[in-house]
């Protein structure tokens, strides 16, 4: 008989995982790709030419993995690189909370030891590498690695932690580690989500990207679970959500505007006052006509810009498009949405008026005449200059400010529409992918015009103008300053508005009443969804139908219920209303029972005498005085009994059937209330959505109001309703999941 364990196993290759760093708040982690983007990326790793650059897309398409440079790069928005590394084997200390990948030579090596350990049947095998580390291995479940003494960390004292040693793994599927599933290729609807006042959107401050990718990984999850049927069948995708910045175009090196404020700013108190400069004061910018008009085309631009590149990448795609705004986003999109031109069509300008101006008298214009001799030396004329980078004027020696404000007036006011789309994305940083003049050979010429298209205004206005949603007598919203407002490419389907300010906006501009037969001449649905302890969100109903008070419609739990403290509070509520209206009603027939008693009027009687002997008449009559006020001693008797009998009634109809009822009645007036016509903003449907308070956030609002408004990129409610509203529009239907 052959001992099994004696046996040595056969050798078999490792299966490698691609995983990326990711770098935040000084941290590094490393967290793998989904099992498809893996295998495609080990697939062109095995069968193409290591010398050969080759790029794969990755997450959905919103990533270009380059293989041979190891390098993971941002498609639609501006980030740093990161590394990508091809993982086989992995180590984690005592203090780690996860298994760290090691590099791809030293992994190599493991594996050559391992393989020969594995074939050699010898175990128990000592690796020296040259940077000082030390592998044992004992055996092919257990391998140890021990650092040397010099790269031990300083607060370390005792010989047993100098010596304490890593655990070694080898292939992903030996370590605890979620492999994240692969988005279906198919998308069925396109989202741009644009974010609120400064560079931060919730709690945590993370940036918009960050949150929207949250967001969509929310939308996912809840695809999985309450579309399941439809996505085993192929009738469900995913939908995009793209994040829109234009906080860093505000603030950036284009406008001056940090500058000029740091300037004026007192020393005091610098925390403060760097974090009102850099958040609060884009409320104010946007009422500013200067500033106003720079985020207006930031927005539009860049919505624009990531339409363009969207359907460069997907060329089949030919689905709706929605828009969401949060806080101040949900403000200029919906002024936004509200001067956009019905046939969606981008005004080609007029630049006659401009074209007659030569080089010379726009330096002259600008103060910057001197660079003259600069630009005329390489023949240069509007046309050309139209075509230059930042980095062409800075090669010219031209300075920092003079070269802004070239580029700056060039693309605003004179860009012959040829080169309106080459000159928008050669202005943009040549490292991104995505944003080189060179990817726009794929794009046609409509979709080319639409990358950029700015306004031509005057530096100050202060000429009011109709915002398209006037009284019902021909009354204007007074209080914005004019400017010009750039068209979209296409014409959304919805849009949706987080903790919005909106309301409270028209109000001050001076409109009290939205036409109810006003709607946004592109845009046919318009939710305004917000928490309830919100304390920037407004309402948009009561400008419409003022003579109704109508609660907001209740956004639904995403599991499928009312949260248990409403129901409870509801309840309470309407069992507090009945106890108070049987106890008033009881009470006052109790009272005017006992008003109608008579008063005893009888003698004194002696001691030890009776009333019979002492009178017989008076005996009989109190006998039937007596009979008289039983019965009405029966009929109070029945009225406590009654009143006795409460508790009972009250276990029995409130505390068992609270869920039952609570739900049922919650249905039934959510029902009611939305077959209340609203206006044409939602096609005659609702508009204003609540999120249900978290029980925790009900025992303090006021300490929970900021992250109130900060809580709608996590929060799974908001999601599944865009999620209904898109998939009610494509006839898919809706399953509840069961509890």
């Amino acid at each position: 008989m052959v001992d099994e364990e004696s046996v040595p196993d056969p050798y078999k290759d490792v299966q490698p995982h691609w995983f990326f760093c990711c770098r935040a708040d000084d941290s590094t982690s490393w967290l793998p790709f989904s099992r498809e983007d893996s295998d495609k990326l080990e697939n062109t790793y095995t069968t193409g030419n290591q010398d050969e650059e080759v790029v794969i897309a990755v997450d959905g398409e919103r990533y270009d993995v380059h293989v041979k440079e190891r390098k993971r790069y941002a498609v639609y928005w501006e980030q740093a690189p990161t590394e990508v590394r091809r993982c086989t084997w992995f180590y984690k200390g005592d203090k780690d909370t996860r298994f760290m990948p090691y590099p791809e030579d030293f992994s190599k090596m493991l594996e050559d030891a391992f393989k020969e350990a594995v074939t050699s049947d010898q175990w128990k095998k000592k690796i020296d590498f040259p940077t000082g580390e030390t592998v044992i291995i004992h055996n092919p479940k257990l391998i140890m690695q021990y650092q040397p003494i010099g790269l031990q960390d300083d607060w370390i004292s005792s010989p047993s932690e100098q010596t304490r040693p890593r655990t070694v793994k080898r292939g992903v599927d030996s370590i605890p580690i979620d492999i994240p599933d692969g988005e279906p290729d198919k998308v069925d609807h396109l989202v741009f989500m644009v974010h609120g006042i400064g560079p931060a959107c919730d709690l945590r401050f993370r940036s918009i990207i960050q949150c929207v990718n949250d967001f969509r990984s929310a939308s996912l999850s809840l695809l999985a679970s309450h579309y399941k049927r439809a996505q085993q069948d192929g009738l469900v995708g995913r939908v995009e959500f793209l994040p829109v910045n234009w906080h860093s175009a505000l603030h950036g090196d284009a406008t001056g505007v940090d500058e000029d404020i740091q300037r004026i700013t007192l020393p005091s108190i610098s925390r403060l006052r760097h974090f009102t400069n850099d958040t609060l004061l884009d409320l104010f910018f946007y009422n500013s006509p200067t500033y106003c008009q720079t985020i207006v085309d930031t927005v539009a631009s860049e919505i624009n810009r990531l339409y363009a590149l969207f359907k460069q990448r997907h060329p089949d795609f030919n689905r709706a498009v929605s828009l969401v705004g949060h806080s101040l986003g949900s403000l200029i999109l919906f002024d936004l949405l509200t001067n956009q031109k019905t046939e969606s069509k981008v005004p080609s300008g007029d630049p006659s008026s401009l074209s007659s101006n030569t080089l010379e008298q726009i330096l002259t214009k600008l103060d910057l005449k001197q660079y003259l001799g600069i630009l005329k030396s390489e023949n240069l004329d509007l046309e050309s200059l139209s075509l230059c980078k930042e980095s062409d004027l800075k090669d010219l020696g031209i300075p920092l400010g003079p070269r802004k404000k070239i580029l700056n007036y060039i693309k605003r006011r004179w860009l012959p529409e040829e080169c309106k789309a080459a000159a928008t994305l050669q202005m943009q940083d040549p490292q991104i992918p995505g944003h080189d003049a060179d990817g726009l050979a794929g794009l046609s010429s409509e979709q080319s015009s639409f990358y950029r298209a700015q306004a031509v205004t005057s530096a100050v206005d202060y000429e009011y103008f109709d915002v398209g949603i006037g009284q019902s007598k021909g009354g204007i919203a007074k209080g914005q300053v004019s400017i010009d407002y750039p068209q979209l490419a296409f014409q959304p389907q919805a849009f949706f508005a987080f903790g919005s300010p909106i309301g409270m906006f028209l109000t001050v501009r001076g409109l009290k009443r939205i036409d109810p037969n006003y709607t946004f001449p592109t845009c046919k649905s318009f939710y305004n969804i917000y928490h309830p302890y919100d304390p920037v969100a407004y309402r948009i109903e009561p400008m419409i139908v003022s003579e109704v008070d109508l609660e907001p419609m209740l956004i639904p739990h995403h599991k499928g219920r009312k949260r248990m403290h409403l129901e409870l509070k509801d309840s309470l509520t309407r069992m507090s209303m009945d106890l108070k209206n049987n106890v008033l009603g009881s009470l006052r027939t109790a009272w005017q029972s006992f008003a109608r008693m008579p008063v005893a009027a009888l003698p004194s009687v002696e001691e030890g005498e009776t009333s019979a002997d002492a009178n017989p008449q008076e005996a009989q009559a109190s006998a039937a005085d007596s009979n008289a006020d039983a019965n009405k001693g029966d009929r109070n008797a029945d009225i406590w009994s009654k009143i006795l009998e409460w508790p009972g009634a009250i276990h029995t109809h409130y505390l068992k059937g609270v869920c039952v009822e609570a739900e049922s009645s919650m249905n039934a007036e959510q029902t009611e209330n939305s077959e209340i016509k609203m206006g044409m903003l939602n096609g005659g449907r609702r508009i204003d959505y609540v999120l249900q308070e978290k029980p925790i956030e009900s025992f303090n609002e006021y300490l929970f109001a900021i992250q109130s408004h900060l809580c709608y990129w996590e929060s799974e409610d908001t999601a599944l309703l865009l999620l209904k509203e898109i998939y009610d529009k494509l006839g898919v239907a809706f399953e509840q999941p069961q509890q």
